[in-house]
């Protein structure tokens, strides 16, 4: 029995090509505001240097610089500054998502962004589907002590829950020694096994964020 001719699938990405402007906002979730050097802050601007490589453009934002209330809603009032923050969020094709590890989770700024975004849940765009639909997240880890991989799937599970699409192996995480004081910032070069990972999840988050900006996801 002759198997059918088998159709080929089309190449998004070059379809869309290099020539497509993507933006990336590096969202750090240090506990240390500016000017504090910062280990989150160090790998954030390390990852936005691998997704220019791919013809991305990116800032940092350092969430604990903003007044960001605590609630669950767009806009909680009063010195509340998650409005102007979400903006350049939602301006972004690609989140990246540091946070720095403390006593083996996420921090407690990481977690305010997170609690700030559950409000998306409810926000639809101009064709009625979830306002992060077709937006790509990943994510940074640092700490010198363990947790990279309980804290990768509390912000992917959270990410994807508010409507961010997750590329196939985009968490980049750096934890030292146990029981010793040295930090990411610290270290003379990035190491081999990180520098790996970032060159992994960088690629596949800008390959990801190009094959959305073709196919769109459908309106429900």
């Amino acid at each position: 029995m002759t198997e059918p001719p088998v159709s080929p699938v089309p190449d998004l990405v070059s379809s869309v090509g290099m020539s497509t402007p993507l933006t990336a906002i590096a969202l750090s979730c240090t506990l240390k505001p500016s000017p504090s050097a910062s280990s989150s802050d160090l790998l954030a601007s390390q990852i936005l240097e691998e997704l220019a490589t791919h013809g991305v453009t990116g800032e940092i934002a350092r969430a604990v610089d903003s007044v960001i209330s605590p609630g669950v809603e767009t806009d909680m009032g009063g010195d509340d500054e998650w409005p102007a923050l979400r903006t350049r969020i939602l301006d972004a094709d690609i989140l990246v998502f540091v946070t720095p590890t403390w006593m083996g989770q996420h921090s407690s700024v990481a977690q305010r962004v997170l609690e700030r975004l559950d409000a998306e849940l409810g926000e639809t765009d101009a064709r009625g589907r979830p306002t992060l639909f077709d937006k790509v997240a990943i994510a940074g880890i640092v700490g010198n002590e363990d947790g990279a991989h309980h804290i990768a799937a509390i912000l992917f599970q959270s990410l994807n829950d508010v409507g961010y699409t997750i590329p196939a192996q985009s968490s980049v995480y750096w934890n030292g020694e146990a029981m010793h004081t040295t930090d990411y910032k610290d270290l003379d070069e990035i190491p081999e096994k990180v520098k790996a990972a970032l060159t992994t999840a960088a690629g596949n988050a800008a390959h990801l964020a190009r094959a959305l900006r073709e196919r769109e996801y459908p309106v429900r």
